[in-house]
């Protein structure tokens, strides 16, 4: 108890913030100093108000920012619970509210050609020998999809968020959420040659990474972005050419 006393003794004398704000901050270092785990549940508001010699009030505000930061859930009848992912969030840029999808999936594609080759080529740097079947088994799993007939987005999500993984580097591992969203939405404009393009340059990326050739797996990236990026722009330029149309 008196570690817990010295984490929230000094709370009331930062003046910078308010005070459910600085309830917050206490409660999600907490979280973070005694690595309580995801879907573990907190004290109730009665135990937290005693303990930080604030209102319960207070307690609720504090609570209610941590939920909006996505670091805590509160699950009716039970109690407040630390999420999966703490403080992060699906569409952390708004994407989904954004009217023109095209023209965003091109920003994004030109995002995505800067970035990912050279993920790619980290990737081949760093995988582990452990990781390498996996990323062969996800491979596969975005050709059967697209083979099948299937929706292949999620496959295709989850095998670009491997490679990134492959890379060992936490924070390119924590805005893959930007890139797989490109990825998700892009999906839905794919033509239909483009698909065994896709087919063959996942295998050129995956192949090279295993093989640790970080030049040919930022190669082999470049080439898969960049064939996606081109179908994406003629798409904008269709849709571009019958809004004129319609528009006369």
């Amino acid at each position: 108890m008196a570690q817990e006393h010295s984490v929230f003794s000094n709370i009331q004398d930062n003046r910078t913030s308010s005070l459910a704000e600085q309830v917050a901050d206490q409660i999600n270092q907490v979280i973070i100093d005694q690595n309580i785990n995801a879907g573990e549940k907190l004290p109730n508001e009665f135990e937290l108000a005693a303990r930080l010699n604030v209102g319960r009030g207070t307690i609720r505000e504090a609570v209610k920012l941590l939920v909006a930061r996505n670091c805590l859930e509160i699950r009716r009848g039970k109690g407040t619970f630390v999420v999966e992912k703490p403080g992060q969030i699906e569409d952390p840029l708004g994407f989904a509210y954004v009217k023109d999808k095209i023209t965003l999936a091109v920003d994004l594609m030109e995002l995505r050609l800067q970035l990912e080759p050279w993920v790619a080529q980290l990737a081949a740097q760093r995988i582990e020998e452990n990781e390498k079947d996996t990323l062969r088994q996800l491979c596969e799993q975005v050709e059967h999809k697209i083979r099948s007939g299937e929706d292949h987005g999620p496959a295709d999500k989850e095998f670009h968020a491997y490679v990134a993984r492959c890379t060992h580097n936490s924070v390119i591992t924590e805005i893959m959420p930007v890139i797989t969203y490109s990825i998700e939405m892009f999906t839905k404009f794919k033509a239909p040659r483009l698909l065994g393009d896709t087919i063959r340059t996942h295998w050129q990326i995956t192949e090279a990474i295993c093989a640790n050739d970080p030049q040919k797996a930022y190669d082999s990236m470049y080439e898969h972005v960049s064939e996606n990026r081109e179908s994406i722009e003629i798409v904008r330029r269709m849709s571009m050419e019958q809004n004129r149309n319609r528009d006369n």
